[in-house]
């Protein structure tokens, strides 16, 4: 037994030596001390002499010593042992290196002429090319291997390599080709072309993207291109032009609604409401399925709510209850029945009737996430009243049954705020600090704002009576009583001018006038930011949001460029940096789409 135990530590102790010598080799390597770590890859390769990549980084070593006769040397003594192709592509760059082109070329024909002979051998070879970024010879070993068995296909491999040398339509087209010959793989390709239009800056690659789409709508009836399309303009936000698309593909599978209301809340989170409303009613049109009935009447009653006048609510209310006495109280009715619990407290301020709604809605036979939206609602309503211990209990209880779910996250993201509006802001502070590292980053930037509203105000008032009176008014606005929220917010400008408090002030202010429909004084108060609060938090906003009301509602597209362009070269880690480069080049002329 005592023999066994120590022939198993001699071992582990060995492999421990090893795997030490290996990082410390490494580490040698990176740091650029080539003769130590060539000394240590030497010693393990002895122990492991099948081993490629030990060999490789010996050659590597030897070559920034500039030993290239060595080099030769130790290539041709494995090629006797192993015969791999891609020794040749070694021997070729070791020439390389020592300006020796044609010796060089010829062990690349060579390596091309083995992967003739055995296609199988070609990924190989081109992946040992495109590391030495040697990219047209990688292209030719595919393109060679391709020729001589036809059933293998390297177009995503050819498509990629084409993409790093700038050849961006020669990608397009052998991505494209590739992805419809395996439509399985159609998610790899168009993660692939978004990194290229996350980098598009003039929208030139957009534009090539379309034409080529379109051109192969129009020469195949093959509904894969309608979805590809569809795909390329919900990447642009065009939800509308997608809609037409997927109409097309609709005609042709009349039973598939799934990406139809998909695309509806996409254009509902993009503000897009006119197309929005144009794909629910075709939903409502078009479709016998009541579970997809009350998701279009849901989104286009939560839109109508969202634009109404006070004068228009009865009619929201009379809409809401006539839909959940056609479709009944069951769970598939259950977001109708939030949403309506949600209007009467808010717009009707009947949180009791509110209130009533959830906790019947709680008698049905729900599934953990649907209970907790209800809770999440409920606690919502508890905050509205300002029972805000009640609030902080459904809060958690949403935390604890769905740990690591989005909806948790909001939970936390709540719990926080609800603690703010209790003016419990030492509790608020610690628990925003956790949510700053959040994974969404809506609530990581909520998060940071708070903590910095808190911190910073805290610093230079330690009395806080600026944050207390901040708190009372944004509980105000959580209330949709905007009214009173502004002059609380008005008053707060008027006490405590040049303090901390007043650059977040000024940004809610200008958010209520533009949401009242008065864009010039809403104009005013973030153009107030952007002169005396230069490096405060809201510029980004400021300036975003600025350029939003000269686009969409004084139709200064020149200003708004302006702002635009603003947002994208100094804050290019905004929350708004796509929406405003977008935007920018619409305005500037970039592109046709």
């Amino acid at each position: 037994m005592l023999q066994k135990i120590a022939i198993f530590l001699f071992f582990l102790s060995s492999f421990w030596v090893s795997a030490q010598n290996e990082q410390l080799a490494m580490d040698y390597f990176e740091k650029g001390e080539f003769q130590k770590a060539l000394t240590l890859f030497e010693e393990i390769s002895t122990k492991q002499p099948s081993n490629y990549f030990f060999f490789q980084k010996i050659l590597e070593c030897r070559q920034q010593l500039q030993q290239y006769d060595k080099v030769e040397e130790t290539i041709l003594n494995r090629k006797e042992k192993y015969n791999q192709p891609i020794l040749l592509v070694e021997l070729g760059y070791n020439y390389q290196l020592q300006k020796k082109e044609n010796e060089a070329k010829k062990q690349y024909d060579l390596a091309l002429l083995e992967v003739e002979k055995q296609p199988n051998h070609a990924y190989q070879v081109a992946n040992s090319f495109e590391k030495k970024v040697l990219l047209d010879w990688a292209i030719k070993t595919y393109e060679i291997a391709q020729k001589v068995n036809p059933n293998l296909n390297f177009d995503y491999q050819t498509g990629l390599l084409q993409g790093q040398l700038g050849n961006l339509d020669s990608m397009l087209e052998k991505l494209l080709d590739y992805s419809y010959k395996n439509q399985e793989n159609t998610v790899l390709v168009q993660n692939q072309l978004s990194r290229f239009l996350m980098d598009d800056a003039d929208g030139s690659f957009a534009a090539t993207i379309r034409k080529n789409l379109l051109l192969r709508t129009q020469k195949s009836q093959d509904a894969y291109w309608n979805q590809s399309l569809s795909w390329f303009f919900v990447q642009q936000k065009e939800y509308g032009k997608a809609f037409i698309q997927e109409k097309a593909i609709y005609k042709r599978n009349p039973d598939n609604f799934y990406n139809i209301v998909t695309l509806a809340k996409l254009a509902i989170e993009e503000k897009q409401n006119d197309d929005a409303i144009t794909i629910l009613n075709f939903v409502l049109e078009n479709t016998q399925d009541a579970d997809l009935q009350m998701q279009a009447h849901y989104f286009l009653l939560s839109m109508e709510i969202e634009l109404a006048s006070e004068k228009e609510y009865p009619t929201i209310d009379l809409k809401l209850q006539e839909l959940l006495k056609k479709y009944g109280i069951s769970p598939y009715s259950l977001e109708l029945q939030l949403l309506t619990a949600h209007f009467e407290t808010f717009y009707l301020n009947q949180s009791k009737q509110g209130i009533s709604i959830l906790q019947n809605a709680l008698k049905l036979p729900l599934n953990n996430r649907d209970q907790s939206k209800i809770k999440m609602e409920l606690a919502d309503i508890m905050v509205y009243d300002e029972k805000f211990n009640q609030a902080i209990l459904y809060y958690a209880q949403v935390e604890e049954n769905l740990k690591n779910d989005v909806l948790a996250h909001e939970a936390s993201l709540k719990l926080a705020k609800a603690n703010f509006y209790k003016k419990d802001f030492d509790w608020t502070l610690q628990q925003v600090k956790i949510l700053k590292q959040s994974p969404s980053l809506l609530i990581a930037n909520d998060a940071i704002e708070l903590f910095l509203l808190i911190q910073d105000n805290s610093a230079e008032d330690s009395l806080r009576v600026a944050l207390q009176s901040y708190a009372t008014a944004d509980l105000k606005l959580y209330q949709n009583k905007k009214e009173e929220a502004l002059q609380l917010f008005l008053t707060i400008l008027q006490k405590h001018k040049g303090e901390s408090i007043e650059e977040g002030t000024l940004f809610k202010v200008g958010k209520i006038y533009e949401e009242k429909g008065d864009f010039n004084k809403a104009l005013t108060y973030y153009q107030n930011i952007l002169d005396n609060h230069k490096d405060g938090i809201y510029k980004d906003e400021a300036l975003f949001y600025s350029a939003e009301i000269y686009r969409k509602h004084l139709l200064d597209n020149e200003k708004a460029k302006a702002l635009y362009e603003k947002v994208v070269l100094e804050h290019p880690d905004s929350l708004y940096y796509t929406e405003s480069r977008k935007q920018y080049r619409t305005l500037r002329g970039d592109s046709t789409i």
